[in-house]
């Protein structure tokens, strides 16, 4: 005898979730040939439960376009919900494993791009406290964010804001802000002139699809000042490494080069303004939020950014 859900309306049958997880798998596929071969079931056999989800609902939830299927408005609706329904399973599901350590278990994704000394910075508090564990995940934003949705990952770290889309409901904030700045070695700071000096020396700069680059070029091509490219580079740690190594000016934010600028290997020629380095973090609405995460998102911006104390950290 099958329960009924603790809110359904008196006298209502109970949702078969059983029906509401074929439909999602056709909704999200928009096929049902496909989505039965991905099930490993027959094609009938899938029809079949969403025909019976539909008339428990009283709704037509498809119909037909082309070769495929198309949400209706009622579909669309259903959709939704059973998306937020299958999020709260995924995050009951994670919340149980991680209760099963005796260790407070806090997962990151970073994007392969970010500085890693702002990631040590924004860590630092998860490597102090008593009985926590770090897991660090790098890589692009997109399979980020999905492992986020999936409840795989508590934050996702990224320098580019993040919008709500396909029904997807992402929290993104701003945690800190960084100036850029046009960096070299000591010898070069004198007499440097900005920006008239750029047109006279080879620059490192982050690649055309950075929003940095955009917004640097767009600064030029205000000032008229045509600049000497040497190099494009997205990876901020590679970055860092050439602007400490190669005969050019580099620019980039300041808290890629924090050691450099400390130890006085690298000097800050020019302070570019307007053009700032953005840091974000983005989360999903969870029922029970990580402690962690509240307490790293808590801080003010200016200790997301301190500088540590010892030396050789890596950018």
């Amino acid at each position: 005898m099958r329960t009924k859900l603790p809110h359904a309306p008196a006298g209502a049958p109970a949702l078969n979730f059983h029906h509401l997880e074929y439909f999602w798998a056709v909704a999200t596929n928009g096929n049902l040939t496909r989505t039965a071969a991905a099930l490993r079931v027959s094609q009938s056999a899938v029809s079949t439960q969403i025909h019976q989800l539909e008339e428990q609902l009283g709704e037509r939830l498809f119909e037909r376009e082309g070769r495929g299927l198309k949400l209706t408005e009622q579909g669309q609706v259903v959709l939704e919900h059973a998306q937020r329904i299958f999020e709260v399973g995924g995050e009951l599901l994670a919340r149980l494993a991680a209760g099963r350590s005796s260790r407070e278990l806090l997962r990151v994704g970073a994007v392969a791009t970010l500085s890693r000394n702002f990631q040590e910075s924004f860590l630092r508090p998860v490597l102090t406290t008593p009985g926590a564990q770090l897991r660090l995940m790098s890589g692009s934003l997109d399979v980020l964010l999905e492992q986020l949705r999936e409840h795989h990952l508590d934050v996702v770290l990224t320098n580019r804001p993040v919008r709500n889309e396909d029904g997807r409901r992402w929290r993104c904030r701003r945690i800190a802000r960084q100036g850029v700045s046009i960096v070299g070695t000591p010898e070069r700071k004198r007499g440097f002139r900005f920006p008239e000096d750029l047109a006279h020396t080879p620059l490192i700069l982050p690649g055309p699809n950075n929003e940095l680059r955009t917004e640097f070029d767009a600064l030029c091509a205000r000032l008229e000042v045509q600049v000497e490219v040497m190099a494009e580079v997205d990876d901020m740690a590679t970055l860092r490494l050439l602007a400490r190594d190669a005969p050019a000016l580099t620019l980039l934010p300041t808290v890629v080069v924090r050691d450099e600028l400390r130890t006085g290997a690298l000097a800050e020629l020019a302070v570019v303004p307007g053009l700032y380095e953005s840091f974000y973090a983005v989360t999903v609405e969870r029922q029970l939020p990580h402690p962690l995460v509240r307490t790293l998102l808590g801080r003010e911006e200016a200790e997301m950014l301190e500088m540590p104390r010892r030396r050789g950290a890596r950018s």
